[in-house]
């Protein structure tokens, strides 16, 4: 099973595809200093892998390497993940560059 991810900003979100195929997405929306994640998707037909977690690890990361936006996470599912990873949490509040 081949992941390859992804940040595809003319379109506002983040991809892990696998083997090719899309499978879990999360897209964005950028306010002032703040990337506001709006909604992870993954393909029904491979849901249940941990798909959308890799690819929220792969944005958060990417955010926090090449950028000074904070995060805001309008997505339960992106909520949830900074809840199990409050290490991250400085990712929430707004950074200095």
């Amino acid at each position: 099973m081949a992941e390859e991810y992804a940040h595809e900003p003319d379109a506002h979100r983040y991809v892990l595809r696998v083997d090719g195929q899309l499978a879990s997405v999360v897209d964005y929306t950028v306010l002032g200093d703040a990337l506001s994640m709006t909604r992870t998707f993954t393909n029904p037909n491979l849901r249940g892998r941990g798909l959308a977690g890799k690819v929220v690890q792969f944005a958060v990361d990417d955010v926090e390497q090449n950028t000074n936006y904070h995060i805001v996470p309008m997505c339960w599912y992106v909520a949830q993940w900074f809840d199990e990873h409050p290490e991250r949490a400085n990712l929430l509040a707004a950074r200095t560059a």
